[in-house]
């Protein structure tokens, strides 16, 4: 394991499909969990912004608070 400093939507996304692979979930499974589309999972783990994301990053630069993920080196 190694971490990860999340800084933007691309880094979240890798690191957040890297979980959902290690619990071995299907990005179907998961939208069905979270009720949420297929699709926006997708989007999600392709680091695709949206806006309100961009503002927690922003927000995030602005205070000085820093993210960190442990991922898989696998």
């Amino acid at each position: 394991m190694r971490s990860a400093r999340i800084v933007n939507a691309a880094v979240l996304g890798n690191v957040l499909r890297t979980a959902r692979l290690q619990r071995g979930l299907s990005q179907r499974e998961l939208a069905e969990t979270l009720g949420i589309s297929q699709r926006y999972v997708v989007e999600i783990e392709r680091g695709r912004p949206t806006k309100a994301l961009e503002r927690i990053f922003d927000f995030m630069r602005e205070t000085g608070v820093v993210l960190h993920a442990d991922v898989s080196d696998e």
